[in-house]
């Protein structure tokens, strides 16, 4: 299957909200916020299309104001693409447009029972500092996982000499 992945936009949230629907039980985004993650200035997102244009996978980041974290504050991949490597890629792509936004550092939250999830963040790189009871809708516990940017550019850049 040949994938694409590119900006997220407005018209997309339709796509991404279904994606949603397919992806998590519960704490879900609306409509409304998937727009408004879409058009705010201090976000990005990545989307991943078939070459039918079919919305597989997707990746929002937020950025704040003085601040060099960028934060990985949705991140789905479509359970029929999920074991492709599309995980991966995606987020190699969030973490190279959080380098271009100067970010020095990419965070994340993820439920403390999602395995799969917490193996591909660890794969990365990502190393969990903190647990955070009940936080999540339904009381599962989340693990506080974060990433040096600049720690990896500069082991790829060292490792290419």
């Amino acid at each position: 299957m040949l994938r694409t992945l590119r900006p997220g936009q407005p018209a997309d949230c339709d796509a991404l909200y279904r994606l949603e629907e397919r992806c998590f039980e519960g704490d879900r985004f609306s409509r409304r916020q998937l727009a408004h993650l879409l058009s705010r200035a201090n976000a990005r997102t990545l989307i991943a299309v078939t070459d039918d244009q079919r919305v597989i996978g997707y990746g929002t980041l937020l950025f704040r104001r003085n601040s060099r974290t960028a934060r990985l504050y949705s991140f789905c991949v479509d359970p029929e693409a999920r074991g492709s490597g599309l995980g991966r890629e995606l987020l190699q792509a969030l973490e190279a447009a959080a380098r271009e936004r100067g970010s020095q550092r990419l965070a994340l939250e993820v439920r403390a029972d999602n395995r799969v999830a917490m193996g591909l963040y660890r794969r990365m790189g990502f190393v969990a500092h903190r647990w955070l009871d009940d936080y999540y809708a339904d009381g599962c516990a989340a693990w506080r996982m974060d990433k040096r940017l600049d720690a990896i550019e500069a082991t790829n850049v060292a490792s290419a000499e």
